[in-house]
């Protein structure tokens, strides 16, 4: 049957005639907006990469960048940064790393390593050295790699090789030294396989609220003209490198800023990598999405130290604890309570929130910067390095004066302490007459200074003349490291110590001035590395001498150190700018003694004990059924000794798990360099010792059901074995809820 067909209407035919051309008008509005949304993409440059329209250099770096777990023993060794002996690590609040960074212009290498440790000492330089040697032949030399610490000073000690430093680290101590060996060698071995063509942006900026001058009263002896070239008297500044691929591909980032790592202060009994450490944390888990911290990201971070001398984290700034007033300007001391009363605080309400704080303002900036750079680096790369004798440098101030370094001798206020962690007995700060108890003892203990080493460190009063004693083997080093990596315009002056905020920046000017002669040095960048190669206290200016506060009486070479060394960095500078490192005396070698002679007195740990009735790995207190995110979940093991542990580097003691029901299986979302998580060691009497682990629930964390476990190891001993056996404690299962209506 056929069809009858139907004419459609006027109105009909209009009806379709307005959707067709509606239709094509939001075809061609989408169109437009696409186009552009495309051309915005292209036009912006997005804060994570460079430009790409920005042509890559014809002969680009090659660049490696590489990270390594450096973590020692948790337990029962001294910590190294407050030389309080007392001060013993009992447990694990955030694991430490080496950083290494390589970059090679085709024909010359240079390497910066920062680590999470309070210092490089010379024993480790040399112990590292000595790995490399082995593993790279010459390819890794003094002159072309520098170490350098963070200088937190919640580390353990234990890799020193003069007597001063074993004596308030209880001595050369092998596990501690061989885990941060194995790891600063570990991330120069990654860095060196990761080896690919990249680029390298250059950026700085300023960090607010992160620094406070602890030793004001040093500082305003500097002479009126330049200081007022200064709007702070602290280095605010913060310098940034940011290394790519040659697609634009983040790798990698490196930055110096001058603050000390003392947020986590002197009653902290766990190993902890402190703001800076926080700041590269934060970062890499950032970049690497879907990788636990400490795991093989691939995103390299390294927040390094600077001229951090007088520069505190606390920036509430000292007061005394039992009024709330301020302490004495001079010499950092309370009417009642002494020293001891006057203490400086950080931004939080307690050291962990400080931490927290200061390292976040770090990242902020940094991160910042990272994606903004758009100075590109260029050009070849030098390294340049000295030995110097310190004790026997001539200063040439004019044709007709002269200075000379001293002797090493520490003064009657380094035992004085800071406001960021005070001394014992009745020192102060800014003593400039010394007090006859104390010499009287000092004399007959150790023997009076010399008569020439007095007159060489007036005005300081020497309470340890430690250039002038020897036994067991010398006290203090006279052998120092002086060296310059350039990348570029970009000059890294790596320093032996702590310089404070105007030597700092002293030095960065002189190594500039010698370096804008020539090309590619005309806009020269400096910054200052501290605490590399070798550790030396600290370095003021000579009107900051005078005062004698801590970091006054702590400038181990005398009144004239920082002229001295700044002599020998424009030697550096000048030869690099020249052409004529290869003409550069090589100086005398520092010595490398024998293990037979360094001196240990840490203990081996007793044999672990069980209490009646348990085994190691058994809950002594358990979790509670159900926490909600901002509380803290705990659990109590028992435990083996954790120095039972051996090298601890690459595993974990502690997992947090979350369970899934589809799959039946535990996820483990954080380990034991995870912020979140804090292990307690208790040590008990005869052996036993409990390990409690806490798991400081974050605001992210999902609703669902959890479980807590602690890695651990137990010894037992006969009279003809000894057996180490690896146990697990694992918590019941918990729930997490959003809030307390979860069922």
């Amino acid at each position: 049957m056929a069809s009858k067909s139907r004419r459609l209407s006027g109105l009909e035919i209009s009806l379709i005639v307005l959707f067709l051309l509606m239709t094509a008008v939001s075809v061609a509005l989408i169109t437009v907006l696409a186009l552009k949304q495309e051309s915005d993409k292209k036009e912006e440059v997005t804060p994570e990469e460079p430009s790409p329209s920005v042509t890559p250099p014809e002969k680009p770096y090659l660049i490696g960048v590489g990270r390594a777990d450096c973590t020692g023993p948790v337990a029962d060794l001294p910590m190294m940064g407050y030389a309080n002996t007392d001060q013993t690590a009992r447990g694990l609040h955030t694991r430490l790393f080496s950083r290494a960074f390589i970059v090679d212009d085709g024909n010359k290498r240079v390497v910066f390593v920062t680590s999470d440790i309070g210092m490089v000492s010379q024993r480790l330089r040399l112990e590292v050295f000595q790995a490399l040697k082995e593993k790279y032949g010459d390819l890794y030399r003094q002159d072309n790699v520098v170490l350098s610490g963070t200088h937190t000073h919640s580390g353990v000690g234990g890799y020193f090789q003069y007597t001063l430093f074993m004596i308030t680290s209880k001595g050369y101590i092998k596990p501690s030294i061989q885990a941060i060996v194995s790891g600063i060698v570990k991330s120069i071995d990654i860095a060196h396989r990761n080896l690919r063509p990249g680029r390298i942006f250059i950026n700085k900026g300023q960090v607010a609220d992160s620094n406070f001058n602890r030793s004001p009263h040093s500082y305003m002896n500097n002479p009126e003209e330049e200081r007022n070239r200064y709007e702070f008297n602290t280095d605010k500044q913060i310098v940034v490198l940011k290394f790519t691929d040659l697609d634009g591909d983040g790798i990698g980032l490196l930055s110096w800023f001058a603050v000390h790592p003392v947020s986590m202060n002197y009653t902290n009994r766990m190993v902890s990598s402190d703001n800076l450490g926080y700041a590269s944390y934060i970062f890499e888990q950032e970049k690497n999405i879907g990788f636990l911290p400490g795991e093989k990201g691939p995103f390299v971070a390294g927040f390094s130290s600077s001229n951090l001398g007088d520069s505190s984290p606390n920036i509430r700034g000292p007061v005394c604890v039992n009024t709330g007033l301020k302490c004495d300007y001079i010499n950092s001391s309370c009417p009642v309570g002494g020293k001891k009363a006057c203490i400086a605080f950080g931004p939080g309400e307690d050291m962990f929130e400080s931490t927290r704080i200061i390292g976040e303002n770090m990242f902020k900036i940094a991160k910042e910067l990272y994606g903004s750079a758009k100075q590109e680096l260029h050009g070849p790369v030098y390294g340049a390095h000295q030995w110097v004798n310190m004790t026997d440098e001539t200063v040439q101030f004019n044709s007709t004066h002269t200075g000379r370094t001293c002797k090493p001798a520490l003064g009657h206020s380094f035992a004085a302490g800071t406001t960021d962690g005070g001394g014992e007995f009745n020192f102060l700060q800014g003593d400039t007459e010394g007090d006859p108890f104390w010499d009287g003892i000092r004399d007959a203990v150790l023997g009076p200074p010399s008569n020439e080493t007095k007159a060489c460190h007036q005005p300081k009063p020497i309470l340890f003349s430690t250039g002038e004693m020897d036994s067991p083997l010398p006290w203090h080093p006279a052998i120092v490291d002086v060296q310059i990596i350039t990348i570029g315009s970009l000059a890294v002056v790596a320093v032996p110590g702590e310089f404070t905020t105007m030597s700092g920046r002293r030095i960065r000017e002189a190594v500039k001035r010698e370096l804008e002669v020539k090309e590619p040095f005309t806009n020269a960048e400096v910054v200052v590395a501290g605490l590399c190669n070798i550790y030396t206290h600290y370095i003021t200016t000579y009107e900051e001498y005078q005062i004698q506060r801590y970091e006054g009486a702590s400038t181990i070479f005398g009144p004239h150190t920082l002229s001295a060394y700044i002599q020998r960095y424009r030697g550096l500078a000048k030869a690099i700018a020249h052409g004529t490192i290869g003409e550069l005396p090589k100086g005398p070698e520092p010595p490398f003694f024998d293990e037979d002679k360094l001196f240990n007195q840490v203990r081996d740990p007793v044999a672990d004990v069980a209490p009646v009735g348990t085994t190691f790995g058994d809950v002594l207190q358990e979790v509670n059924p159900v926490y909600k995110v901002g509380e803290i979940a705990s659990v109590t093991f028992v435990s083996g000794n954790p120095r039972h542990s051996g090298d601890i580097r690459d595993t974990t003691l502690v997992t947090v798990e979350r369970f899934h029901n589809d799959t039946g299986s535990w996820e483990i979302i954080h380990n034991d360099a995870s912020w979140e998580t804090r292990f307690h060691w208790i040590k008990g009497l005869a052996g036993r010792s409990q390990a409690k682990v806490e798991w400081h629930i974050p605001q992210t964390a999902q609703a669902g059901t959890y479980q807590i476990q602690y890695f651990g190891h137990y010894k037992q001993t006969t009279e003809n074995t000894t057996v180490i056996t690896p146990y697990v404690g694992t918590s019941a299962a918990f729930k997490v809820a959003r809030s307390f209506y979860y069922f």
